[in-house]
């Protein structure tokens, strides 16, 4: 279940379920997600379906980590990108094949260390992670050309919308459990334009960290 074959066939449900992008599409193709799980979990890694990493979070349906990312493409060029919610590392290592930089925020200092390290086995270089709040951002790297977030808040928090790039989109899960919906945000000159996406289902944006 963590062969080749088996990616493959995921790939398949991904396209019968919409996604489009052939560089989203190779990029989870190419990614062992039964890596970024517990063993005892393995041979459900390749299923479209979120799956527990400890600490109350989950790794995402891969169908939503391919929706969001496609998403994230239509910004167009990704010189630099935020995550926010690093979690297992699984989304960090899609966006890695597809940005030039990549800077991920967790809040819980157990799972970034499991992040990392899965990062240094499978040669990631270009993958900048901290332990910190999320709400907050990463000043010191801004302007993103793409930040995405794998936590819902209430509304977008007002750092991450000042450190968006003009023309840069975010990619975010809005509203409480139950009633979520996940947005694109562009950034234009004048002001912010969004687009209602699909209706989600992720844990709660928390400030500070855990």
């Amino acid at each position: 279940m963590t062969s080749q074959r088996s990616r493959d066939r995921l790939v398949r449900q991904l396209r019968d379920m919409g996604i489009e992008s052939e560089t989203v599409l190779a990029s989870i193709r190419s990614t062992p997600r039964h890596i970024f799980i517990d063993e005892a979990l393995a041979s459900r890694a390749y299923d479209n379906t979120a799956l527990p990493i400890g600490q109350n979070q989950t790794i995402s349906q891969p169908y939503i980590v391919a929706r969001m990312t496609e998403a994230l493409l239509e910004a167009g060029d990704l010189d630099k990108v935020l995550e926010i919610g690093t979690g297992c590392g699984y989304q960090t290592a899609i966006l890695a094949q597809l940005a030039r930089r990549v800077y991920s925020i967790e809040r819980i200092e157990v799972l970034l260390a499991g992040a990392r390290e899965r990062f240094h086995t499978l040669n990631y270089r270009n993958i900048k992670a901290k332990y910190g709040d999320g709400t907050r951002g990463w000043p010191e790297h801004a302007p993103f050309q793409g930040i995405l977030v794998s936590a819902a808040p209430a509304k977008i928090p007002d750092a991450l919308m000042e450190q968006l790039a003009v023309g840069g989109r975010i990619i975010i899960p809005i509203g409480h459990s139950g009633g979520q919906k996940l947005l694109s945000v562009v950034r234009t000159r004048t002001g912010f334009v969004e687009k209602n996406l699909d209706p989600v289902s992720f844990v709660p944006m928390l400030k500070g960290t855990g």
